[in-house]
């Protein structure tokens, strides 16, 4: 299959043919291009709205990754945006003409969740490397898809779960995995509250927003302000909730330090008979257990004692656990110096990331099966080599859900 020209016949039946000036640059990323360490990587934001805002504020006055390209679906949005460059700048509503701009080498995306795994998809097919906003994808079906774009197309993909590239994270991960705490028994993990289904009135949309592009693979609806700009986290056509929007982190947490970054639990168990979390099952006893359950942030619970760690908080119980250094002969984890610096960094030598795609994948899946869970409202058995459901044809149908066309793979 000609992936460019799907790619184009995607764009012509969504939006019309639009013609995006080809810009021909020496020194782009090719697939497994590594560029000079001289060479500017011109970089493209998809989506500029709410966190794309704040990703954009760090590459304007980046000389080696320069902020070149706006995309977003509101004109608000955009003409916000493209009002803090110092000179003009290219911005459009459709993400495949900044796509096959020859000036951009890479791109930050951070649109709402239900759009994430197309774009992203699409992003490695154009050749471009990916910063993509946590939680990684809608589905599991649509992470692996994500995973395998970037493996076949070589292309360098940073998950935005930042936590990993702070301190007080890589200092209660690496105490636990060096066995301060002695065995692991469980792990708590607060966070909470699921999606439901929109059935919002329908009102009228503003000017300049396009609702039928930011709708893209969802089903048809009306436009309603709670969707547009920040609530869409409720809806379930469009958002797992706080259990994939903040357990993209904490759950990462979770799995970073029990060492399964790239595993997963194999029983999940919905809340029920006086318990108001999720419980987790790994194949060697660990229980995960998430919900509103009165921690802060992420504790590991071992045999000798505790660690609770949270954005700038950290606590060792008993104080001895943390008080020495780890060894030289310590394991040690990954240490990045800024998650955008990181990502940055993978660009130029073309390693992974510390959040790479597939960490994310496995990450986002752990949430994903917790929400099946709640949905279901039975505990499911899990098989995280396959990914899927040990016989429950039922519980696999929600590995992927339908897209809207003509937005879809």
């Amino acid at each position: 299959m000609d992936r460019r020209a799907t790619r184009r016949s995607f764009l012509a039946a969504a939006l019309g043919a639009v013609a995006a000036p080809a810009v021909v640059r020496a020194g782009a990323l090719g697939v497994g291009g590594a560029p000079d360490a001289n060479d500017r990587v011109g970089v493209g934001f998809i989506g500029v709205g709410g966190m794309g805002s704040g990703h954009l504020g760090r590459y304007l006055r980046d000389r080696a990754f320069p902020a070149v390209a706006l995309c977003d679906v509101d004109e608000r949005h955009l003409d916000r945006a493209a009002a803090r460059f110092e000179g003009p700048c290219f911005k459009t509503k459709d993400y495949r003409a900044l796509l096959d701009r020859k000036d951009i080498d890479a791109v930050v995306i951070a649109v709402p969740d239900h759009w994430h795994a197309l774009i992203a998809v699409h992003a490695c097919e154009a050749g471009k490397d990916v910063y993509c906003e946590k939680p990684l994808s809608l589905t599991i079906q649509q992470g692996r898809r994500m995973v395998d774009a970037a493996r076949r197309f070589g292309r360098v993909f940073q998950t935005g779960s930042q936590q990993r590239s702070s301190s007080e994270f890589l200092k209660a991960c690496e105490l636990v995995r060096n066995g301060r705490i002695g065995k692991i028994e469980r792990v708590w993990v607060n966070v909470w509250g699921t999606s439901r289904p929109c059935h919002l009135p329908a009102q009228e949309a503003p000017a300049g927003l396009d609702w039928n592009l930011w709708l893209g693979p969802a089903r048809k609806m009306p436009f309603h302000p709670r969707l547009h700009p920040f609530s869409w986290r409720d809806f379930r056509e469009f958002s797992g909730g706080m259990m994939t929007d903040w357990g993209a982190h904490h759950l990462d947490i979770a799995q970073w330090g029990l060492g399964r970054d790239l595993e997963g639990p194999v029983e999940v168990e919905p809340p029920g008979e006086g318990r108001e979390h999720v419980t987790f099952r790994y194949e060697d006893g660990v229980t995960v257990h998430c919900g509103a359950v009165g921690v802060n942030g992420v504790q590991f619970v071992g045999s000798d004692g505790k660690i609770t760690v949270n954005r700038g908080y950290f606590l060792a119980e008993p104080e001895d656990v943390a008080a020495e250094p780890l060894g030289s002969g310590a394991l040690r984890l990954y240490r990045s110096r800024g998650h955008h610096e990181d990502w940055q960094d993978a660009i130029r030598t073309r390693r992974r990331p510390i959040c790479d795609v597939e960490i994310g994948h496995h990450s986002v899946t752990v949430c994903h099966l917790a929400n099946l869970a709640i949905w279901s409202r039975r505990t499911l058995k899990w098989d995280p080599a396959k990914e899927d459901f040990v016989g429950d044809p039922q519980a696999s149908r929600w590995l992927d859900r339908p897209m809207r066309a003509p937005f879809a793979f």
